[in-house]
This record gives C-alpha cells, structure tokens and sequence, in this order.
C-alpha cells in the first residue's frame, strides 16, 4: 500500500519524493527527533494517571517497547499487548492493574483521534473553507465510532457481563502470542469494575491533558515536516489532513496504520492544493518520525528494560494475590 498507493494517489513518483528528503538539514532532523521524544515523554502522563505506581521513565520504556514491536508486525498491537503484560509484570504490576491500564488508555487513544476529525471540520467550516466530502464522511464515521467506544467502555464497567466479554477478547489476543496464558484478564477485569472506574475519576485529567500535550506536539512536528518540504497552506487544511491521518492510524490493516494513513494525509494535502511531491514527502517525513523511529526508541527501551532490576518471585506473587 505504501509502495504503490502513496505515489498514485498523490500523483507523484518516489524519485521526486527523495529528491525533496535529501534537503532536508540534519539539525531539523535532530529537531524533529526531539519533539517525538517530547511527545512520548507527555504520554508517559496518560500511562501514569492509568496505572498508579508506574514511574514516568517506566511508563516511556513500557509505551516504546510495546510501540515497536506492534510497528513491526501486522496486526501487532496483540504481541505489542502481550509485551506490556510482560514488562510490567516483571515490574510487580498485577495482571489488573495491567488490563485496566490498557483499557483506559486505549479509550483515551480512540476517543481522541476521532475527535481531532470533528475539530478539524468544526474550524474548516468556521473558516469557510470548502469541506471535502471525504473530509465530512470521516467527521460523521469519528462521531458513530466514538459513540460506540464510550457506550461499550460505560457497558464494560457498568456490568458484570460486560467486564467479562470484554476481558475474554483480550485474552484471546494474548493467547494468540502466548499459548500458556489462562483467562487473567477476564477474571482481573472482571473483579476490578469498581478500579477502572476509580482510574477514570481520579486521572481523567491527567491523561486528557497528557492526550493533549502528545497530540499537539505531534501537530507542531506535522506542521515543520510539511513546512520543510514546501507546502504552504492555511493551518485549519494541515490541521485536517493531520486529523486524517490520525484517524487512520488506528486502521489496523498494516502495522500502525502504514500506507493507509500516509495515502489518505497526503490526498487530502493535493486536494487542497499542494504540490504532489512536496505533499507526499512532507507525509513520508512525518512517517519517519513517528512511526519508524519508534523501532531504534524501541530497542533502546529493550536495553534498558533487560538491566532494570525486576520484582522477586514474592514481589510477583503478592502482586497477583487476590485483594
């Protein structure tokens, strides 16, 4: 997808595309580095305010460790689940604390990419610029598709029944990673509705705040790769096209949304009216940055993972002991 569909879609050829990244300086580079560090830096607060106890240099090793490994393979996001149960078990993390903090950032993942869409169409409209139809199709699928996140996360904490679907899906995902894995999840999240719900009341801000700070340093980050290899256009446009991208990253046809997200970015950069080459070397840029430099970030956070010290084999059983 990102091979082919890239360059057809933005009506422009990879050689034009290497041509505009070898502009670009190595400071910007190294800029452009910093920022997703800051960034993964502010989600470590959406971690934190999810799993109390968890250390924010913890949180950046756990979140990195886990991104890398589900940037690798299609469909990774069950090994990449299947490493954060591992890491922070070695930690002495319970398999409940684990499960609710996985759940809780994965619905303040969700809820806040299909808002960024809505956002965009909101200021497009008050700008009055004409709104793509794609672009309000994609506002009107975040809304249904948001809706439908808060209604099954206030189901799956509102009822028994609901804890326990949910909690087998996920050890479904697990098992198929790791055969020896009995249904943890679904008894931990069975047993723990009362936890995730305290979670959400105690660290909604926190981790609305650390959502905010993630996003929008990835926006800045947007902005400067497009600006790099020169597209000009008005900050509601680049703000949409970014919506779009963020939205389809959660596609989880290839690793991390690769191809699609980068195609559907840089279509709507060329309908508005940037240069194809420019468009689709801005977004390949970004894509660098936020995608596959999490794989070097994440054998780094192996390394320092591997000479961490772990929890004793008591500090382990009493995590898992029953309250």
């Amino acid at each position: 997808m990102l091979w082919w569909g890239l360059p057809h879609f933005a009506k422009t050829s990879w050689s034009e595309v290497f041509h505009v990244l070898g502009t670009v300086p190595a400071w910007k580079a190294a800029l452009f580095l910093g920022l997703v560090v800051a960034g993964l830096y502010c989600y470590t607060f959406v971690m934190t305010g999810a799993m109390p106890g968890l250390t924010h240099s913890r949180a950046l090793i756990l979140n990195v460790c886990g991104s890398s490994v589900s940037n690798l393979l299609p469909g990774g996001g069950a090994v990449g689940l299947a490493a954060t149960y591992s890491i922070a078990k070695s930690w002495g993390f319970s398999a409940a604390s684990v499960t609710t903090m996985a759940v809780v950032t994965g619905v303040w993942n969700v809820l806040t990419r299909v808002a960024l869409p809505i956002i965009a169409v909101l200021g497009l409209a008050w700008g009055a610029t004409d709104l793509p139809t794609a672009m309000r199709e994609a506002a009107w699928a975040a809304v249904l598709s948001g809706t439908a996140v808060v209604v099954l996360f206030v189901v799956a904490i509102g009822t028994d029944a609901g804890a326990r679907m949910l909690g087998r899906g996920i050890d479904r995902l697990i098992r198929l990673v790791r055969r020896s894995h009995d249904d943890t999840v679904e008894r931990g999240l069975t047993g723990m509705r009362e936890r995730t719900a305290e979670t959400v009341r105690t660290g909604w801000l926190q981790m609305t705040l650390g959502m905010v700070g993630f996003f929008g340093l990835y926006y800045v980050l947007f902005l400067l790769c497009t600006e790099t290899t020169g597209i000009e256009l008005p900050f509601g446009q680049l703000f949409a096209a970014y919506a779009i991208g963020r939205l389809l990253t959660a596609v989880g046809v290839t690793p991390g949304g690769l191809g699609v997200t980068e195609t559907g970015t840089a279509a709507a950069l060329v309908a508005w009216g940037a240069d194809p080459a420019s468009a689709m070397a801005g977004v390949v840029l970004f894509s660098i940055f936020t995608h596959l430099m999490e794989i070097p970030l994440g054998a780094l956070g192996w390394l320092a993972w591997s000479i961490m010290p772990k929890a004793s084999a008591e500090e382990l059983a009493d995590a898992e002991a029953p309250a």
